[in-house]
């Protein structure tokens, strides 16, 4: 008698009796994204070498690493930055002294979308949601005391990340730290900006321009720094389900190489330097199968379409973040639990950094505090769980290998239909990518609305509460400090040389020609992010979405 004999008698005489009886909760289960969710499954035909393969050989389902945390660990990072540079440094060298292996930097938004301190635009602004940086001096004051060739810095910006890239470069070399030493991440993803985000500035072909010069430059100087994190992380957060997630960040990707290739740049040349930025939601069995499946994808794109013959061009590389989304102001506690899952999945499904997020950031800046419950929890899963010790330890699992194949397939009919429009940028320009974003956003809220999703302490299991969680204020003086600080900066500064910076800058922002060497020249002389920025706006323009979106 086969399997499937066996399964159709246990069906008849266990399963069907039992239903009738006493009915499943659910008339059906599916996972975040619609996937419909078998009761089990008593086997999954896999071709393994296809399909798997063994760690750190394509197509990179099982790891990217051949031996993955048995050799080391994931890099432990905590996304911080509130305030001014000093205070900002001090937390910084707590988190490393808490064991931290790795640092990432927020900035605040006045930074993120290239204004000064002082300008009337970032007005009660400053230091609000990360770090204010508004020339080489604060980001000199950011990394005091901090040797740039032993830590790995990520950094989130995007629309300036050119200028802060060139901003730590100069610092690395007034600490002696040569360029090609250096480790880290920029975010510098900026089609996620048009889609999902917002912190955008130029129109999309100078904004591209910008990424390329980027490539092209650190293949050459900054040979072990991550030029982008393509980021499927805010698209998540703006309500994308997860196999939206890894088509639309895998759809920007594409457009990103193709405009790297348009750019006179070979595959090889800078794809190893591309890494990616993931959302770790609270579905834990699709969540690890999805990490898996966009290792899968991507390998089989950059060997195929684009015909990389280099296997690291091949490897998905990619830092996870805790889902912020799903933090909630209510019983915040809870938020420890969440994050814990939500990490524990990161790590089953082989990532290579991981920021969990703290249990009161629905509510505030995080405390001192609520950062180290963050990390510990980090630390617990690699040094007390177990679950470091072998590679890809789920894998295998009929559930597990079914999710990760269906994953698959679903991001690849996306990838279809957003080639057909174009690619990822007509994708975004017809709205496309954001109206599927807020179909399935709309449908989530509704499902907790109606209570077919529970949300614990929010739609159920409320309690009354009064918080007595310690909170983090960030004081409004800083703001006229900063501004204070950059007066005093521009008076002792070399004005003329800064001037006649800014004049090259907007020549050569008119040609083709690769402007981060002469943002690091501007950085160097103190000409400011706003001062670089604005020179760039009367030369590009400003990006306005359309009314309808």
């Amino acid at each position: 008698m086969t399997i499937q004999d066996e399964l159709q008698r246990w069906e008849d005489k266990v399963l069907k009796p039992l239903v009738s009886k006493y009915p499943e909760r659910k008339p059906e289960f599916t996972t975040s994204s619609g996937i419909p969710l078998p009761r089990f499954l008593v086997e999954k035909p896999v071709d393994y070498l296809k399909d798997l393969g063994f760690p750190g050989s394509y197509p990179f389902t099982r790891g990217i690493q051949p031996t993955m945390y048995r050799g080391r660990f994931w890099t432990m990072r905590q996304y911080a930055g509130f305030a001014t540079a000093e205070e900002s440094n001090r937390r910084y060298r707590y988190l490393l002294e808490q064991g931290q292996t790795g640092l990432s930097v927020a900035f605040d938004l006045p930074t993120q979308i290239g204004y000064d301190a002082d300008d009337p635009m970032a007005s009660d602004e400053v230091g609000k949601v990360g770090v204010s940086i508004s020339s080489l001096e604060d980001m000199e004051t950011l990394f005091q005391g901090i040797p740039l060739d032993r830590v790995s810095t990520s950094m989130t910006i995007n629309a300036p990340a050119a200028i802060l890239l060139a901003m730590y470069i100069a610092v690395a070399k007034k600490q002696g730290v040569e360029p090609a030493k250096l480790r880290g991440t920029i975010q510098n993803d900026i089609l996620k900006e048009y889609v999902a985000r917002g912190t955008y500035i130029f129109p999309p072909a100078p904004s591209m321009r910008l990424i390329t010069d980027i490539f092209a430059y650190c293949a050459r100087h900054v040979p072990y720094w991550n030029t982008i994190s393509i980021s499927g992380y805010h698209i998540r957060e703006a309500g994308a389900n997860a196999v939206q997630e890894v088509a639309f960040t895998l759809a920007n990707a594409i457009a990103y190489v193709q405009a790297a290739l348009q750019a006179g740049l070979k595959v090889d040349e800078f794809a190893p330097q591309l890494s990616f930025f993931f959302n770790a939601h609270n579905n834990f069995l699709e969540e690890i199968a999805k990490f898996r499946a966009a290792r899968r994808l991507w390998a089989e794109i950059m060997r195929e379409r684009f015909q990389a013959q280099d296997p690291r061009s091949w490897m998905l590389r990619f830092h996870t973040q805790t889902a912020g989304s799903t933090l909630t102001a209510q019983q915040p506690e809870n938020n420890i639990v969440r994050v814990a899952l939500q990490a524990l999945a990161a790590v089953l499904g082989g990532t290579q950094s991981l920021h969990t997020n703290s249990m009161d950031e629905a509510l505030w800046l995080p405390t001192e505090k609520s950062v180290r419950v963050a990390l510990r929890t980090q630390q617990i899963i690699a040094y007390e769980s177990g679950v470091a010790d072998t590679i890809d330890p789920l894998g295998g699992a009929y559930i597990i290998e079914y999710l990760t194949d269906e994953i698959v397939n679903r991001a690849r009919d996306y990838l279809k239909k957003i080639d057909e429009m174009g690619g990822a940028q007509r994708a975004i320009e017809t709205g496309y990518m954001q109206s599927e974003i807020q179909r399935s956003a709309y449908e989530y809220q509704r499902a907790v609305e109606k209570k077919e999703q529970i949300v614990v302490g929010v739609n159920a299991f409320q309690t009354e509460e009064n918080l007595t969680l310690e909170r983090l204020k960030v004081d409004p003086a800083i703001e006229a400090a900063q501004r204070e600080r950059l007066a005093a900066l521009r008076a002792r500064r070399d004005q003329q040389k800064v001037q006649e910076l800014l004049a090259r800058l907007e020549q050569t922002a008119r040609t083709s020609e690769n402007l981060m060497p002469l943002f690091i020249e501007c950085v160097e002389n103190y000409a400011t992010l706003g001062e670089i920025v604005g020179v760039l706006r009367r030369v590009w323009g400003e990006y306005v979405p359309p009314a309808w979106l």
